[in-house]
């Protein structure tokens, strides 16, 4: 009797403590010093626990050659990230060294949140720092995009610029000035005589019309190109039968 209750009482803890307590930062090809791993550990979990998800980083050389949608597959099923509790709420970032490949994967809450479109958007936002080598500062972004784009609705396009503070500010300052404007033109009283109160019609019109070519303008417009890196989204479903949205392209 006493075995079986305390089996019952450590087997939830066990849970507990395996996800809570794993690793965020799986830096198998070693582009961290110990110091940005710490650091960035910390930052993964700060975003992660205010949107209830596991943000995770993979890098590897990938001496097998594996493809790296079926790399973040499997390191999902193999290390059962989630929030709280295994196999749950987690998005993965992996770089696969071998072939200059990355792909992303949003899990449950994450691929709710985080589909096939917005992750290709932190792939574009991310892959010019990793092409240069700023491989920190690319996972700062990547955790801080995340936790962005995760505090939206589905559905919504989160860089969309009415989204964007400043410009609501701005906008509500136009607004502010264009009305205080009005008042003020009123606060004198309205003008009612124009240029009409003295016209006298039956000697007023038209004496003479002319009209005179000058030039012509032409205007040229730059028609910008499509410089993002990539094949686009595409997420699967891992051999345990877990389903993800996705996103992948090279760097």
């Amino acid at each position: 009797m006493m075995l079986c209750l305390t089996v019952m009482l450590i087997g939830p803890l066990q849970t507990a403590k395996a996800a809570g307590d794993q690793p965020l930062i799986y830096d198998e090809a070693g582009l961290l010093s110990p110091e940005d791993k710490e650091e960035l550990t910390i930052m993964a979990k700060e975003y992660g626990a205010k949107r209830d998800t596991d943000i995770i980083i993979y890098t590897s050389n990938n001496p097998e050659g594996q493809d790296v949608q079926i790399m973040t597959e499997d390191f999902y099923d193999e290390k059962a990230p989630g929030y709280d509790h295994p196999l749950g709420n987690a998005v993965i970032l992996t770089l696969d060294f071998n072939h200059r490949d990355i792909y992303l994967a949003g899990f449950y809450k994450a691929k709710e949140y985080l589909d096939d479109q917005r992750l290709d958007k932190i792939r574009n936002k991310i892959t010019p720092d990793l092409s240069d080598g700023e491989y920190r500062l690319a996972f700062e972004k990547y955790i801080k995009t995340v936790y962005k784009y995760m505090g939206y609705k589905p559905g919504v396009n989160p860089d969309n610029i009415l989204f964007n503070i400043w410009f609501q500010l701005g906008g509500a300052a136009v607004i502010g000035i264009i009305v205080v404007a009005i008042m003020t033109s009123r606060s004198g009283g309205r003008v009612t005589v124009s240029g009409r109160t003295y016209e006298d019609k039956s000697t007023s019109g038209v004496l003479e019309h002319q009209d005179a070519y000058i030039r012509t303008t032409t205007t040229r417009r730059k028609i910008e190109k499509n410089t993002s890196s990539g094949s686009g989204g595409g997420g699967g479903t891992t051999s345990g039968g877990h389903s993800h949205s996705g996103s992948r392209g090279s760097f």
